[in-house]
């Protein structure tokens, strides 16, 4: 197995990204956006998470952060898997999801196709880690992330997208905070 993509420094600062299954375009509605916002607050508030940089994605998180308890694959497993839960539960229970039973379908068909997953899968389950070892490092994955709505052609200016911290290199900490 491949040592490129792993948690080794458990103190390290990391850049991930990870998807939804099948690149499902879940995060379109308020309401799964808000299940991402409260997570990330509980992480950094009770679990050690220190994030840098972020940016919620239709069907995939960016995330710059740190484990200030030295374990950063607990700490996104932890997380993935509580959203995972809290956004199955959600559609389930949104009445105004129009999309609801194909969205269901979809996590059920890529669960099936893995021994671990009981019933639905949400998350892809690999996150390809990338220690960031340099300031100019750090600055390139921050400037990526940052763009990647606007390489999406969803707004112009990084600092438009709602759900990134180009709002909070900004000064602007309303959506959600950010360890600078």
């Amino acid at each position: 197995m491949s040592r490129k993509y792993k948690f080794h420094n458990k103190q390290g600062a990391y850049f991930i990204s990870f998807a939804t299954v099948y690149w499902l375009d879940v995060f379109i509605r308020q309401i799964y956006f808000n299940v991402l916002e409260e997570s990330i607050n509980y992480c950094r508030a009770e679990k050690g998470m220190e994030v840098f940089a972020y940016c919620f994605m239709p069907s995939h998180v960016h995330l710059i952060f740190r484990s200030k308890n030295e374990d950063p694959s607990g700490l996104i497993r932890d997380f993935k898997g509580f959203t995972a839960r809290k956004l199955i539960k959600t559609i389930e229970e949104n009445s105004q999801e129009s999309r609801k039973e194909w969205l269901l379908w979809m996590m059920e068909r890529a669960g099936k196709k893995k021994s671990n997953v009981k019933r639905r899968q949400f998350w892809q389950q690999h996150n390809k880690p990338i220690e960031l070892w340099s300031d100019k490092v750090v600055q390139q994955k921050i400037d990526y992330i940052h763009n990647n709505p606007v390489e999406a052609g969803f707004v112009t200016n990084p600092i438009d997208w709602k759900y990134s911290s180009a709002r909070n290199y900004q000064e602007d900490q309303t959506i959600l905070k950010i360890d600078i």
